[in-house]
């Protein structure tokens, strides 16, 4: 079964919470993944391209990879491509065979 990232502001809508949906019922919050990159101390953040959405798109290019250094080859175009166009505000899912599929596009498999 195939993962879902999903998206929403907290109550105040000033945070980014982002989860990963292994199986329907069950999420666990998204590992930024600061050990690899610290592109924005603050959190995650989309619909635009800076350091918040950078954050996003490298953390969920490595949960769906598995890969350090392939997600760090495609996160940033990853980050243009998908990140950047995700409602700021309203909420969001991406599902895991999305991100792969557009990885590979970018990737140029």
């Amino acid at each position: 079964m195939s993962k879902t990232y999903v998206g929403k502001r907290d109550d105040d809508a000033n945070t980014l919470e982002v989860v990963v949906q292994p199986s329907p019922g069950r999420t666990y919050p998204l590992d930024p993944r600061y050990d690899v990159r610290n592109h924005s101390p603050t959190g995650f953040e989309c619909g635009y391209s800076g350091s918040g959405p950078a954050q996003l798109a490298l953390a969920v290019c490595l949960d769906a990879l598995g890969d350090v250094v392939q997600a760090q080859a495609v996160y940033q175009k990853f980050k243009a491509k998908v990140i950047a166009g995700l409602p700021r505000m309203a909420g969001w899912e991406l599902s895991e065979i999305e991100v792969l599929s557009t990885i590979r596009e970018l990737s140029g498999e």
